[in-house]
């Protein structure tokens, strides 16, 4: 799981690069959702460009 400390810090780096997506901390997760793929792959470029310190796992995101 994701420390609370990381999760909010990630959540922050998302909300501050004005892409449209919500991002939510549940549990020891950081839940992405957005519309297209696109803006949800560039997120997942965001968050793999970025080092937090901690092994960051992208699972399950839209496939249709």
């Amino acid at each position: 799981g994701i420390p609370i400390e990381k999760a909010r810090e990630i959540v922050r780096k998302i909300k501050d690069s004005k892409l449209k997506v919500q991002a939510a901390i549940q549990g020891d997760l950081v839940r992405v959702s957005g519309r297209d793929r696109d803006t949800l792959q560039s997120v997942i470029k965001l968050l793999r460009d970025n080092d937090f310190g901690i092994d960051v796992q992208i699972t399950n995101y839209r496939t249709n």
